[in-house]
């Protein structure tokens, strides 16, 4: 039994269709040729099989049991022999005669002797076969090949549509093989389509991402734009404060030196805090200075960093200028004497060392009663500077310093030496009054003078001022020295200084170091 699948299926049962309705028709005729009529050719065969396809045999049944295409059931078109004909002609082979059996007999079976016997010539060089119709309708088509190669002649083709149906099965089969290309074809050209996707959406993300990074930073932008117009805001409305306050500043400092210079100024101390700047440099007592300065110091904390001439308030209201030494030491010094070279005479009476005498800005004595009234308003220190003709510098300096009143002949109160310098002043001098020419005091007479002398001196800082430093009495007609005398600086009262600067300051000032 032959098995196919259902494409080709179909078109065989068509054919097959076809073939055994002709065969059937053929078979089934009683009038074949007898054993004198010449065997029929090919072609005359054909053109027998085309006419009597053309017309219907009315003695068949016409209702035959053609598969129906459109159902899923082809077990109708397979072609085998019945079971009876199995086994009655067991033994079939393909040269052996061809005898068929039937359940029916009649006219089936007399038709079938006669084509039989009329063929038998024939059909040894050309096979056998035969057809018949079935209880079912169905056209049987038994058949024995001749051998290959038998005979020249051609035998009549009753099964050359075979040869279509191979023909349309190799077709089919070509078409299978064109059909499966064609899948594996499409199937590389939907995975190509994926990968496509893939590849967009990939694009699709980065552009995105793109897009993403660009307004962040558009974003980041904005923001930097906005904190500029903010800063740049900020600048200006900094710029107008500083401004505004190098301008109070200015009105300050202009009301400050007026008040310095009216005499209504009075002693009364302002408390309100002064600016951050200047806490540092305030007295740790927790005063704090008034806008009418009092000394050098005072105006340090003020604000004014640059040595000159300033006006200062002494108790009760009355007004002095003095020289502000703003550089040695960091400042805040008020000078109240001066030698430098020679210009004024420091040989005076009592009332002009008492009122004072000479320029700020030169020689000068600021005055018993000024320097009474300075040193006693607070703890005030002594730095003497000194310097010979061979430009030598040397100070010394003194922790503790003041003097006493007019009536108690201004006292000399000093104490806590140290310097560059032995000390010539402080140790002997400590606790003597002032003296003056005009007072009676010998050393005061010989020295040509006014000083704290105590049986003359060991230092004298007011006496005579000799250029070239070295003097001695023969040449002046004098009774004792009376130069310009530090002692221990040359370890002789005839070498007189060529300059010399004693000023005060509060003991616990602290300068503002810059920044």
């Amino acid at each position: 039994m032959i098995r196919m699948n259902w494409e080709s299926m179909a078109l065989s049962s068509v054919l097959f269709a076809w073939c055994f309705t002709s065969a059937c028709g053929d078979f089934g005729a009683s009038d074949s040729p007898s054993d004198g009529v010449a065997e029929p050719n090919a072609d005359d065969w054909d053109a027998d099989i085309r006419t009597r396809r053309a017309v219907p045999d009315t003695r068949l049944e016409t209702d035959w049991n053609i598969p129906d295409m459109n159902n899923g059931n082809y077990e109708d078109a397979d072609w085998h022999p019945s079971t009876s004909i199995l086994k009655t002609h067991s033994d079939l082979t393909p040269d052996a005669p061809l005898v068929m059996s039937s359940h029916n007999g009649g006219a089936a079976d007399a038709d079938y002797q006669t084509w039989n016997q009329t063929h038998a010539n024939s059909s040894t060089q050309c096979g056998q076969y035969s057809s018949q119709l079935t209880e079912g309708g169905q056209c049987r088509l038994m058949a024995t090949l001749p051998p290959v190669g038998g005979t020249e002649k051609r035998c009549p083709d009753m099964f050359r549509c075979t040869d279509d149906i191979s023909f349309w099965l190799h077709e089919n089969q070509n078409r299978k093989e064109q059909l499966e290309e064609l899948r594996e074809t499409v199937s590389g050209l939907q995975e190509e389509q994926r990968s496509h996707r893939h590849r967009v959406r990939a694009m699709e993300m980065q552009d995105e991402d793109g897009v993403t990074f660009n307004t962040t930073i558009d974003q980041r932008l904005r923001f930097l734009e906005v904190r500029h117009a903010e800063a740049d805001t900020l600048l200006h409305v900094h710029a107008a404060l500083l401004y505004e306050l190098q301008a109070q500043l200015r009105n300050l400092s202009a009301s400050v030196q007026s008040m310095s210079r009216n005499m209504d100024c009075t002693i009364n101390v302002i408390r309100a805090k002064p600016p951050l700047g200047l806490r540092d440099t305030l007295p740790p007592d927790g005063r704090y200075m008034s806008f009418c300065p009092t000394d050098c110091a005072s105006l340090y904390h003020n604000g004014v960093r640059r040595s000159g001439v300033y006006t200062i308030l002494m108790f009760p209201g009355t007004s002095l200028p003095v020289y502000c030494d703003m550089e040695t030491e960091g400042g805040g010094w008020t000078v109240f004497q001066r030698r430098r070279d020679g210009s004024v005479s420091f040989n005076r009476g009592w009332s002009e060392y008492r009122d004072g005498f000479g320029e700020p800005r030169g020689e000068h004595w600021m005055g018993n009663q000024h320097l009474h009234l300075l040193s006693n308003q607070g703890h005030y220190s002594l730095r003497i500077d000194m310097q010979d003709w061979s430009h030598v510098h040397r100070h010394g300096l003194y922790q503790s310093f003041r003097i006493d009143d007019e009536e108690n002949q201004y006292r000399l109160h000093i104490s806590g030496f140290s310097g560059t310098v032995e000390d010539s002043f402080g140790w002997y001098h400590d606790q003597h009054g002032f003296s003056t020419p005009d007072t009676g005091n010998i050393c005061a007479e010989i020295s040509h003078a006014g000083w704290w002398f105590h049986q003359c001196f060991y230092a004298n800082l007011n006496g005579v001022y000799y250029k070239g430093g070295r003097y001695a009495l023969r040449a002046h007609n004098l009774l004792g020295p009376d130069g310009i005398v530090w002692f221990s600086w040359k370890d002789s009262d005839f070498y007189s200084l060529k300059a010399v600067t004693m000023m005060i300051r509060p003991r616990n000032f602290r300068p503002r170091h810059s920044p």
